[in-house]
């Protein structure tokens, strides 16, 4: 799928891009691998990280809001992951013009410059938060969503689609809750504060994360949101599989925070299929024959929702402890 072709990340710094650039050229044989990002820090750290695929791995300096930059970045380029975000919920809320400019402004960025310069599929890394959304960052991706969907229709006899993919926290990425009870635990805490004890979460890995983009890649025909069906976790289990009979104080759920993950609601049923792996959720618009979707799936039933909180595959706090050792805590 990779092989012979040139992708470029946006945020590429981030957990996603290190993973999708381990995960690319461990097995595929990508011609280049463009890292778009602003930060010539992180963009440095990663050079030296990654010094084996030195021959194969460029880097731009550049803002998703600058569309001039992106379009000279996506010269040559085929695919196209738009992973940049602005993704703190609190600094969102507080700083809401410049989540806007970045999540929203951005994504029509990588839209344009793509449209103009040739690209063969755009991936969007969508959020559970974009669903229902109940915070800023939510609304920006959910608008964002709404952005890569209708871009299909200015394609118009060009050879490009635009798809998303959607999933929640990643196991072990910064800002989740397993740095933060390990962090508690590394300083010899003996509670592990809970918000809700209701509280649930999906729990997918990185790589399931770059499997999931790499699917849509390949089989997207443009519109679609592919959905992975990943197991559910309690958070409570998860307190106690890191800290096994811990204290744990109900503390109060913070602002702009969901008791559980939604993937799918109930007003997506209407266009959801399931397939072995994974869920797809298909564009309510199509706008050309050559990208109208042919399901190969079962369609789901009306009013099915997908949540962690109604999910059928659970993890036991023994399940979580073998997961958490997959996952490098002192990164």
């Amino acid at each position: 799928m990779l092989n012979g072709k040139t992708i470029l990340v946006t945020g590429g710094t981030g957990s996603f891009g290190k993973a999708f650039v381990r995960y690319a050229f461990t097995h595929y044989e990508p011609k280049k691998i463009i890292i778009y990002s602003r930060d010539e820090f992180k963009q440095f750290i990663m050079q030296n990280e990654f010094k084996e695929y030195s021959k194969s791995l460029r880097f731009f300096i550049g803002d998703v809001r600058d569309k001039e930059r992106l379009t000279r970045a996506m010269e040559g380029v085929d695919y196209v992951i738009h992973a940049a975000a602005l993704k703190q919920v609190p600094a969102c809320e507080y700083n809401p013009a410049e989540a806007i400019k970045t999540n929203i402004n951005g994504a029509q960025n990588v839209i344009d410059a793509a449209l103009d310069s040739g690209v063969k599929k755009v991936v969007a890394l969508s959020t559970d938060k974009a669903v229902n959304p109940v915070n800023l960052y939510g609304g920006t991706k959910l608008v964002s969503d709404k952005l890569f969907i209708a871009a299909n229709a200015y394609a118009g006899s060009k050879d490009i689609n635009f798809s998303i993919v959607r999933y929640g926290n990643v196991a072990g990425s910064r800002g989740s809750v397993i740095p933060f009870f390990n962090n508690i635990i590394k300083n010899g805490g003996t509670k592990l504060p809970i918000t809700d004890y209701r509280m649930t979460r999906f729990w997918i890995s990185l790589e399931q994360g770059v499997e999931l983009v790499i699917k849509a890649l390949a089989e997207a025909k443009g519109g679609e949101t592919f959905i992975s069906k990943i197991p559910s976790f309690k958070i409570t289990d998860l307190a106690q599989a890191m800290l096994p009979g811990c204290e744990m104080p109900e503390v109060g759920i913070r602002e702009g925070e969901k008791l559980h993950e939604i993937m799918v609601t109930t007003e997506d049923s209407f266009t959801t299929y399931e397939y072995d792996k994974h869920f797809v959720v298909y564009p309510q618009m199509v706008w050309s024959d050559r990208q109208r979707p042919e399901p190969t799936g079962k369609k789901v039933a009306e009013g099915f929702s997908y949540s962690s909180g109604n999910n059928t595959e659970w993890l036991s706090v023994e399940d979580i402890k073998e997961l958490l050792k997959t996952i490098d805590l002192e990164k």
